[in-house]
């Protein structure tokens, strides 16, 4: 028997299947569903979160056929020019300034619409008083990006949610 150091045909040919059946099977693999790292559930996104600045937590809850959360907890829930429990004032609406921000429903009229995706929502920044268009994406089963927009989504900001509790 002939020793070489250099690989014979045959080796040669050997290694080029192997590294082509690699590289199939990973290219398989990778469209792979199993792969995905969250559930694609309609009620995945219930459960209370904690805003990308640390100062809320919204609990998530499903309302008939759609999803809407409200203000339960505050980092500093007393306003400090009165000392007493913030107030939405800066509503637009002059009859609604008096409401309290704790418990208050800022996100509402979400619709899931499949791959972690969760549309045709609002949400309303007690800060300035505005309510924009918003679109939930879970990320995580414990991060979610919250992006409000004004018309066109790509006009907006992107904030991240982090999980607090589950359901």
């Amino acid at each position: 028997m002939k020793m070489t150091a250099y690989p014979t045909q045959r080796h040669l040919n050997q290694i080029l299947y192997m590294s082509a059946f690699s590289l199939i099977a990973l290219v398989a693999f990778s469209f792979s569903p199993r792969w995905k790292t969250i559930e694609d559930n309609p009620d995945a996104i219930v459960g209370v979160w904690k805003t990308g600045e640390g100062n809320a937590m919204v609990r998530i809850y499903k309302n008939g056929d759609k999803y809407q959360g409200k203000v339960v907890w505050l980092k500093e829930p007393i306003d400090p020019e009165t000392g007493k429990a913030k107030v939405d004032k800066n509503h637009p609406d002059e009859s609604v300034k008096s409401r309290a921000v704790l418990g208050l429903i800022n996100v509402w009229g979400f619709v899931f619409k499949g791959n972690n995706v969760w549309d045709e929502g609002n949400i309303y920044d007690p800060k300035n008083g505005n309510t924009y268009s918003c679109t939930i994406k879970l990320t995580s089963a414990n991060s979610m990006e919250v992006r409000g927009y004004i018309g066109v989504s790509l006009i907006g900001r992107t904030d991240t949610w982090t999980r607090q509790v589950s359901k």
